[in-house]
Parts: C-alpha cells; structure tokens; sequence
C-alpha cells in the first residue's frame, strides 16, 4: 500500500506511541463510518479534511500531534484519519501512494490534495479552504 515518504517499515526508531487521532480527529475504521462522517459534514455544511496514514510511517508521527491541534483550532473542518493497512482496499480505491496524503473534500468531492508530512503547506491549504468558504455564525 504505497511508501511512506521517508521511512521505511523497519527503520521504526522513533516514537512508538504516538497518538494518531484526538483532539476534534475522527478516526475511520470502515467504510460505513466514512460514509456517515462525509453525509454528516455534508448536512453541516463543513470541509472534510481526510489524513491516509500508517502507524509505521515515521513523517506520520511527526504530523500526527500538528493534524490534532489543527482539528481543535478549527472545529468548522471535519477532520478524518484512514490508517492505510486498517482499510487497505478503500484506501486503494483513493491511489494512495504514500503517506501521509491529505484530502481535501467538500460535499464528498476532492478539492484539494496535498502527499508528505509538510507541515507549512497542510497549514496553508487549511487556511485557504477557510479563506474560500463563507463564515458560519459561532456560538458563545
């Protein structure tokens, strides 16, 4: 299933517990429970944020805590996490090559994409989505 971007499957030396999903990051186990998160975010109107990852790819480790913290600060996004080898076939259907790779989703349809743990670029493409879509009114 595609390469990670700079770590191999044995060159596992970093980190072992890092945690994938928290903060406002939904994590994905089957295809039913994506099914339910894009209609969910389609209802509410909000930009779907989906990281394929491996918990054996050392740049998805590093990006993991980044990806969370962007899910608390902007709880107007739907942050999802495919683990690659957890839904291999799904993942495929999306070419996956590497990971980590990013889609961008609104109303179930790719806007933007971005591969590798890059963290100014994620950044920056959050940044643009919410620039490019009308505020919601918050509440207190």
């Amino acid at each position: 299933m595609g390469s990670c971007v700079s770590k191999g499957k044995d060159d596992d030396d970093s980190v072992h517990n890092v945690d994938f999903s928290g903060g406002n990051v939904h994590l994905i186990t089957t295809k039913e429970s994506w099914d339910e998160k894009l209609a969910e975010a389609g209802r509410d109107g909000k930009i779907v944020i989906a990281n394929f990852s491996a918990t054996w790819c050392g740049p998805c480790k590093v990006v993991a805590p980044f990806y969370i913290e962007l899910s608390e600060k902007h709880p107007s996004i739907m942050f999802l996490l495919v683990d690659v080898d957890e839904l291999s076939d799904f993942s495929s259907s999306w070419d996956i090559k590497a990971t980590p790779t990013f889609f961008f989703l609104k109303n179930g349809q790719q806007i933007g994409k971005l591969v590798g743990a890059n963290k100014p670029e994620l950044q920056k493409k959050v940044t643009s989505i919410l620039d490019s879509v009308p505020e919601s009114p918050q509440r207190p």
